[in-house]
């Protein structure tokens, strides 16, 4: 029996219950993505900012949304363990005077890896790692999937279902997801996994009416 929404009135009780029992500062950890947080800063007061995530985006700097109760930020920190979302507050007599807020850059090649971790991922690697190595291609251009909308690697992938599944047209989400590749770099198995390995990787060929099409572009949009 569960259904999905801001429910912006069951937040402010949750909210208002926080600071009743003595938070001087209400941090909301979301995934609702950037848009939807936006909204609910604007329905919701008493949140001093959100750290979200679901869209991907890297935001330098957060976003100042108002509301009744004063002004909330609204911010996500990327994808893939990029950047590292930091805010400072500076809090006296139970309010936000000031904040820094930045993405720290994590260079991950520079950081020593776990030697326990590290050996377990290889042993899990071990039985697919000649699958996960085979080159299928070499890229003829810079490769991503950072846009809501769409990327290049987006559209290399709608244009494989178009001439794998002989349709005339192809959607796929827009997804801020995966690695980027550099021209002229080869593209592995696991690179092409790193990019299509949803939790919904289903792909189908559907007769459409133009209504239904119509449909799907404005609910995306």
């Amino acid at each position: 029996d569960w259904s999905f929404g801001i429910r912006d009135e069951r937040m402010q009780q949750m909210v208002d219950q926080a600071r009743g029992e003595g938070a001087q500062v209400v941090i909301v950890l979301s995934h609702n993505g950037m848009d939807v947080d936006i909204k609910m800063a604007s329905q919701v007061s008493g949140m001093d900012a959100i750290m979200g995530g679901h869209t991907h985006d890297a935001i330098p700097h957060p976003v100042v949304i108002s509301n009744s109760g004063g002004k909330t930020l609204v911010t996500n920190a990327g994808s893939n363990s990029k950047f590292l979302g930091v805010l400072d507050l500076d809090v006296k007599n139970g309010k936000v005077r000031d904040y820094s807020y930045h993405l720290l850059p994590v260079f991950s090649n520079l950081l020593e890896a776990d030697a326990d971790m590290s050996a377990h991922i290889e042993s899990v690697r071990a039985p697919y790692k000649e699958k996960l190595e085979e080159e299928l291609a070499v890229t003829d251009s810079l490769l991503y999937r950072r846009g809501n909308f769409n990327g290049t690697f987006d559209q290399l992938i709608c244009d494989a279902m178009i001439e794998e599944m002989g349709a005339e047209i192809a959607f796929s989400p827009g997804l801020p997801w995966g690695t980027s590749m550099l021209p002229g770099q080869p593209i592995t198995f696991e690179d092409l996994m790193t990019q299509t390995a949803l939790t919904y990787p289903s792909t189908t060929l559907n007769n459409m009416t133009r209504e239904r099409i119509k449909v799907i572009l404005e609910d995306i949009a």
